[in-house]
């Protein structure tokens, strides 16, 4: 090889020479060029990164190839078998073997084939022994060669050999110095031209013929010879034999479904097409199929060739796929249906007819056992009595009618497997189990199907995938969206929002088909006015009637006093009797005076006794997650308690796994979700484990009549752009006890004539004993950091912080007392909730700032009044805490525009928290009073005290 001058003549020539390893390959060179245009002895193996000078001699088609020959030239061929860099000598000489052979050179083919494809008339030449490239000029052969096969069997042996045929001539090949350049699709080089041919001939086929006239098979191999190597060249190829027959046979074909039954796995079925006798499975490469057949007493072969109608075949395998089906192994045809919820033998009952039609025939398979193939349906009619639902069930099978209750242990225990009267097995479709088996498992017969009527739910499911006649009054009872509106009572005070009285007239509903319910509102929605309306309702209603009267609310004792308040707002009429206190009645005759008792769940543990022999109108569970848990004591006693109604009230009934749920529906109606073992195995466990949707829909059916949840995104257009709330929390025993002893020792200290005599001195003590006092209101903790007294309105704050957050909202938390804030913290660190945190020493405001807004696990932050009363854009947060009333309203005013100003779109709501009986009780009434002293001018607590006159401190020390 020697350099070429791109400055001279020059030309691309292709060149194929033999590989000493890697058999015949093609090379690219580019070949100095004679002055007279002959071609030098100076030549240039180029490949696609070194074209660089030579570009001129190339077009896209020599690009293209070039690409093809880089990736079989032996340095990338070695590369990408030997993921190691190697020379070829150590290659060739240490890790070549027959089996890489093996490996390498049909990839090496597939590239050849490409560019014999491609180089048409492009100058090509076979390469000299010592490389030249330019060595004998090569040309392909213009047309297809055919090629024949010949057989001739006689007394001894057999023999075979091929002729070939070009241009109508026969190509004599044979002791020709012919040599076979590529075996995938023999491509033969023959007197320096290539030859194809008609069909995909393997090389090795010619091979054995280029210096043999023929190959002879002795009587003793021949059989075996016949039935592999011989009927596959039939299959493929002409042959003419002498000495045996080969038939041509065209069949009216037909196809056949075969179904393979597997009992404890996956049955599937098997597409074959048969013609005539023969039999050939989907699938086939090649439109012919050969069979042998032998006749002993002739000693004759008979070569059956089948001619198969690939057309035809693939429009039924197409028309299969089209119904639902999909193979599953393409080596064995196994076809299994798209849908994943039904069983190949479901599929087949459903499209028996259809596929009869398409001349399709179905066949069973290696099982002792029939199955039956046809339509399956169920049939359903309900009745209804008083308390209940009588399902009438009838399960067909093609002719056959079975009682559906018949098919009950097979549901419940999931045995598939069901005998017919005619000894047939009817396989039940899969869906059964998931659509019934709750049928089942929640009737009260075990000779029928009997349901309470509090599975209403159940039932409507049902009737969403199956055709059930309903009687008349049931069908009204399903139909959820048009519920009857109730008229509002007389004596109620405000106006119930949209949403609101749609809760309401929801609370009729529940109550005309004695059912009971979870109102499970986003906080902030107005459970407790909704509920009020019912009572006031309730009171005007059963006025005069035997029925009883007296409703029971049990509550967390830090929202007692929120109820009784809310309840003289809006419904002043009640007669309402809080049931509390060490000296709380000890007879229940007390509480038919009262249309509302109030009492705590604390209480109800107490008084097991007197309030079980009590027959209530209503018991109502406010933040009815309080029983969540199924063995705690407070759920056992409320669950033995009586009454003609039951509501429970919670914004998050389920707070943190799905069992939540069990003990609050059978509060309110017992037996809907059956035993607390039986919900864990059926629902708990799948939907919290296994994530099974399916169970967590059939669950959501169940419940749905009787939880009417609404978020406050769905309920945003109703809600004004700001709701405030005072929540009047109760103090601890000992709490009140402190606090009434440290506003004696303050109220003696002032209220005598000193308080006039000394006005400076007094402000001072005024303010410590009030500061005091507000402190105490809060909690304990902030007087004595070592005292173990708890507080009403921590509980109370925690208890709905916990609600808000879980459903995913954002809450700013304001104090003007860092230790309050302080409190909170330590909470919070021993419960492991993300917080962010702002008082007047935190040195990074805008991390601080930044963690609340950007991170979603980051729902609570804590800011002191002083530190974060301006300056901060927070609209991320829809709830604000204030955990104690400032003197100045509007300091704590500033407190809530951090949330609710511009970009906020969400509808905030704001919670104040007061301690009832105390100081900041006094505080809100005196803001009421001294409007004029709450502008913006009157900062601070010393100039407000400034302004307070001698009534104001009495009334404040009371």
């Amino acid at each position: 090889m020697q350099n070429v001058d791109s400055k001279l003549p020059f030309k691309l020539v292709y060149s194929l020479g033999e590989h000493p390893y890697l058999g015949y390959l093609i090379e690219p060179h580019i070949v100095q060029l004679n002055p007279n245009g002959s071609y030098s002895l100076s030549y240039k193996r180029i490949f696609t990164n070194t074209i660089g000078d030579y570009a001129s001699a190339l077009d896209d088609t020599d690009r293209r190839i070039i690409k093809l020959l880089d990736d079989i030239e032996q340095t990338n061929i070695i590369k990408k078998y030997n993921k190691k860099a190697m020379r070829p000598l150590d290659f060739f000489g240490k890790v070549f073997d027959q089996k890489a052979f093996d490996y390498l050179r049909p990839r090496i083919e597939q590239k050849m084939l490409d560019v014999l494809q491609k180089i048409g008339n492009k100058p090509f030449f076979l390469m000299s022994k010592d490389g030249y490239p330019a060595n004998q000029p090569l040309q392909i052969a213009s047309e297809p060669t055919s090629i024949l096969f010949h057989f001739r069997r006689n007394e001894t042996e057999t023999r075979y050999f091929p002729t070939l045929k070009y241009q109508g001539h026969r190509l004599d090949f044979m002791y020709k110095g012919a040599q076979v350049i590529l075996n995938k699709q023999a491509w033969l080089l023959l007197e320096n031209t290539l030859y194809y041919f008609e069909d995909d001939v393997d090389g090795k086929k010619l091979s054995p013929f280029l210096n043999k006239r023929y190959i002879a098979v002795a009587r003793a191999t021949e059989r075996k010879y016949f039935e592999t190597f011989v009927t596959g060249l039939i299959e493929k190829h002409h042959v003419y034999a002498e000495g045996f027959d080969i038939k041509t046979h065209r069949e009216n074909a037909s196809p056949v479904l075969k179904l393979y039954y597997v009992e404890d796995g996956e049955s599937f079925i098997q597409l074959f097409f048969e013609y005539g006798e023969h039999e050939f499975s989907a699938g086939a490469e090649h439109p012919i199929r050969v069979s042998l057949t032998y006749d002993e007493e002739k000693d004759y072969y008979t070569f059956h060739r089948i001619k198969r109608s690939l057309t035809w075949e693939q429009h039924k395998t197409e028309a299969l796929e089209k119904a639902g089906l999909y193979k599953k192994d393409a080596l064995f045809g196994s076809y299994l249906p798209s849908d994943k919820n039904i069983s190949i033998i479901d599929w087949l009952g459903i499209h028996q007819e259809e596929l009869k039609q398409q001349g399709f025939q179905i066949r069973q398979e290696k099982s002792d056992k029939h199955i039956f193939i046809g339509k399956t349906l169920l049939e359903m009619a309900i009745e209804e009595g008083n308390d209940w639902f009588d399902v009438k069930a009838t399960a067909h099978f093609g002719p056959y009618e079975i009682p559906f209750i018949e098919l009950r242990e097979h549901i419940l225990n999931k045995i598939k497997e069901f005998t017919l009267p005619n000894g047939e097995i009817a396989l039940i479709p899969e869906e059964w189990f998931a659509q019934y088996e709750h049928l089942f498992q929640f009737s009260t017969k075990k000779d029928g199907l009997k349901l309470s009527k509090s599975h209403i739910g159940l039932l409507y499911e049902i009737s969403e995938h199956t055709e059930v006649s309903f009687h008349r009054k049931l069908e009204k009872l399903l139909d959820f969206e048009s519920i009857e509106d109730i008229p509002m009572p007389v004596h109620f005070n405000g106006i119930l929002r949209p949403y609101q009285k749609a809760g309401y007239n929801w609370f009729h509903f529940l109550q005309r088909f004695k059912f009971g319910g979870c109102l499970a509102d986003d906080m902030g929605l107005g459970k407790t006015v909704q509920t009020l309306a019912l009572l006031q309702k309730q009171k005007e209603d059963l006025k005069g009637s035997e029925h009883p009267k007296t409703s029971l609310l049990i509550l967390p004792t830090s929202l007692l006093y929120n109820w009784q308040k809310e309840a003289e707002k809006f419904a002043p009429q009640l007669r309402i009797h809080i049931h509390t206190g060490s000296n709380r009645l000890r007879d229940n005759f007390g509480f038919s005076h009262f249309d509302l008792i109030l009492t705590t769940y604390g209480i109800v543990r107490s008084d097991e006794t007197m309030l079980g022999k009590f027959f209530f109108n209503y018991i109502i569970l406010d933040e009815s997650q309080h029983i969540k848990n199924p063995t705690s004591k407070a759920f056992k006693v409320i669950k033995t308690l009586k009454s003609r109604h039951k509501l429970a009230l919670s914004g998050t009934p389920i707070e943190n796994s799905v069992s939540d749920i069990w003990s609050q529906m059978h509060f309110a109606n017992a037996g809907l979700l059956g035993s607390y073992s039986y919900f864990q195995k059926e629902f708990v466990l799948p939907i919290e484990k296994k994530k099974e949707e399916e169970k967590a829909l059939r669950l959501q059916a169940i419940i749905k009549p009787f939880i009417l949840r609404r978020t406050k995104d769905q309920v945003a257009k109703e809600l004004p752009p700001k709701t405030e709330q005072t929540i009047f929390c109760q103090m601890t025993e000992e709490q009140a006890e402190q606090y009434e002893a440290i506003k004696s020792e303050y109220r003696n200290a002032l209220l005598d004539n000193s308080l006039q005599q000394n006005g400076k001195g007094n402000q001072i003590v005024l303010l410590q004993g009030l500061t005091k006092l507000r402190q105490l209101a809060n909690h304990p903790r902030m007087l004595e950091e070592e005292t173990e007294m708890p507080s009403g309105k921590f509980e109370a704050v925690v208890e709905m912080l916990d609600a808000i957050t879980a459903e995913g909202h954002k809450v700013l938390i304001f104090s003007q007392f860092v230790k309050h804030l302080q409190l909170f913290r330590e909470h919070f660190d021993k419960q492991k909730v993300t917080y962010a945190y702002l008082d007047g020493n935190t040195r990074d405001r805008a991390e601080a700032v930044s963690s609340f807004k950007d991170n979603e696990q980051t729902r609570v932050f804590l800011i002191s009044i002083k530190a974060g009363g301006v300056g901060l854009n927070l609209t991320e947060a829809d709830y604000v805490f204030i955990l104690d009333p400032w003197w100045n309203p509007a300091v704590e005013q500033q407190a809530i525009d951090r949330s609710h100003r511009i970009g906020q779109t969400k509808n905030v709501f704001i919670y104040k928290f007061i301690s009832k009986d105390t100081v900041e009780e006094k505080i809100l009434a005196l803001q009421k009073r001294k409007k004029a002293l709450s502008s913006a001018l009157i900062t601070t607590e010393e100039s407000f005290i400034k302004s307070l006159t001698t009534e104001d401190i009495q009334e404040l020390l009371k």
